[in-house]
């Protein structure tokens, strides 16, 4: 099985590729939606959370406040590399349960999707690495349209992500994702023509 990392960073419209990827019928693992089925499966997450981040972060239900305890990391590195090594480990452990599970059932590639695939090493466990490109200031709109932050948000979680031109040096394939739709569509067309030769 061909395993390929798609990866990106925030703005870029990594999630805009792995749909073209879907509509294409390709297999497509998304870390972000493993991260949340992890949590739902493993209660004992969020106990940790609580005791290295204290229980601000959960309402008076107990419910996770997620949006705001990804607001909190993103401002804090030291704090999002925590978290990342509670949680991480268990991503990792779903994700190679699916790609097992995908092989046995005689797919030949498999995508998976996933925003820090180089900064947690998982570049290392794929065939080829995938790396969507956009210039900064289309990044700051786009996070700011999507996400309905302050300017100062937006930037503050761009500069919180490894920058783009060192992932560079980790791509086999960079897809400029600058451009319309019809030229970003082509690059994907051509990415998945090659893709069909391995």
């Amino acid at each position: 099985m061909i395993k390929i990392g798609l990866t990106g960073g925030i703005g870029t419209g990594k999630s805009t590729i792995s749909s073209m990827f879907r509509d294409e019928n390709f297999i497509v693992i998304d870390a972000d939606m493993t991260a949340k089925e992890v949590l739902e499966k493993n209660p004992q997450i969020l106990d940790r959370v609580k005791i290295e981040f204290g229980s601000g972060f959960f309402d008076w239900r107990g419910e996770f406040r997620r949006r705001e305890f990804g607001n909190h990391i993103f401002k804090f590195p030291k704090q999002r590399k925590k978290y990342e090594g509670i949680i991480m480990p268990y991503i990792k452990n779903e994700i190679e349960k699916k790609v097992q599970k995908y092989e046995k059932q005689g797919e030949k590639v498999v995508i998976i999707d996933a925003p820090t695939l180089i900064e947690n090493e998982m570049h290392e466990e794929v065939d080829y690495v995938v790396l969507v490109c956009a210039d900064n200031k289309t990044q700051i709109q786009r996070v700011k349209q999507r996400d309905k932050l302050t300017q100062a948000e937006t930037i503050s979680r761009i500069n919180a992500q490894m920058p783009l031109n060192e992932k560079k040096n980790y791509a086999n394939i960079i897809i400029d994702n600058n451009g319309d739709l019809i030229d970003t569509q082509k690059q994907v067309y051509d990415l998945i023509d090659f893709i069909k030769t391995l």
